[in-house]
């Protein structure tokens, strides 16, 4: 059974939240308080498998514990945040101090019995999740550029596209953190809910060397750009006069994703075939797993995250599992492969 313990000042979000896990077969009630203080003793008490996390509450706010909760005994957490501009960038930074995931507090109550299923996934996906102790220091810089040799490629020439779910915000971050500016397009398709996909682009744009923002309709993929799906559309990649264009679309989800990754890795698999560098990261699941095997078929190079490093072990094992990847990476060493997978002058040794 997964013990839950709700750390959440609104009354009404403890009562949901324990009313959600109540109703499911696996899981099992630890506690609910109204504030982080109070919470630390209930975690002695109570060894929760999982937290469900308020961002903003009086007294310790929620980053704040969690910072501390990370750094001292780190215990999965899924955070509960507000859809506004500010909300949005303390979920980005939750999630650079550790939590697994997060989900956003229901508008109304009509919308809190639409968003239990989700919200019971989300809570699943964290019991697995590996979790570690967490040092972050806020803001740090980008290193310094690394040279490559490569040439900044034009018209159809080589693209990257990194899908990722559960623990994958702060795997993108590693890995983006160290690449720069002479990287040919990438294109990102990341499980998150609308409403954050700005506040994440610009957490990445402002740590990266390289230009990350939110993917528009019918725009030309540039070298040393990042493209985030947004959240709720799906992203493909597609041709035009010679030229890659990217698509974005409010077409049923897929795997029950939208952004897909299956998605977004099929179109790359048909526009850019053997161009084409896909990388599937930490997330709970299979989605990406199947179009990584038409990717690698088609000639493309593919990499998925090794176990270890992989905060749930899903969409990887699967793609590994069906054969879709050529190449089983730790995240530290995705960044340093990329650049030599980007770099012209040693495509023969890559291919």
């Amino acid at each position: 059974m997964i013990r839950v313990l709700v750390i959440d000042d609104s009354a009404v979000m403890r009562s949901f939240l324990a009313r959600i896990v109540g109703a499911q077969d696996d899981m099992v009630l630890a506690g609910v308080v109204s504030d982080p203080l109070n919470a630390i003793s209930r975690i002695r008490q109570s060894a929760p498998d999982v937290i469900t996390l308020d961002v903003e509450m009086p007294g310790m706010n929620g980053l704040d514990f969690l910072g501390k909760l990370m750094a001292m005994r780190p215990i999965p957490v899924v955070m509960i945040s507000s859809v506004t501009q500010h909300g949005a960038e303390a979920t980005m930074r939750a999630l650079e101090l550790g939590a697994v995931d997060f989900f956003p507090k229901p508008a109304a109550l009509e919308d809190m019995d639409a968003a239990a299923a989700d919200i019971a996934d989300k809570i699943r996906a964290a019991a697995v999740a590996r979790v570690a102790r967490r040092r972050i220091v806020p803001g740090a810089p980008p290193s310094e550029p690394v040279s490559t040799g490569a040439a900044r490629p034009t018209g159809k020439g080589a693209v990257i596209g990194i899908g990722g779910s559960t623990g994958a915000v702060e795997a993108l971050r590693v890995v983006l953190a160290d690449l720069p500016e002479s990287m040919p397009p990438i294109l990102v398709a990341q499980h998150i809910l609308p409403g954050f996909t700005g506040a994440f682009a610009r957490r990445l744009d402002s740590l990266c060397r390289l230009t990350v923002k939110e993917a528009q309709d019918g725009e030309e993929p540039l070298p040393g750009h990042v493209y985030i799906a947004p959240g709720g559309w799906h992203l493909r990649l597609a041709s035009r006069g010679g030229r890659y264009v990217l698509r974005v679309s409010d077409d049923p989800p897929v795997n029950r994703h939208r952004p897909c990754v299956d998605v977004m890795f099929q179109s790359m698999a048909e526009v850019a075939g053997a161009r084409a560098i896909a990388v599937l990261l930490t997330g709970m699941g299979a989605d990406g797993a199947q179009a990584m095997v038409r990717l690698r078929a088609r000639g493309a190079h593919t990499i998925a995250q090794d176990e270890a490093s992989c905060v749930v072990f899903g969409m990887p094992r699967q793609a590994i599992a069906l054969g879709g990847a050529q190449e089983v990476l730790a995240l530290d060493d995705m960044a340093r492969r990329l650049i030599a997978l980007s770099n012209p002058e040693r495509a023969r040794t890559v291919s």
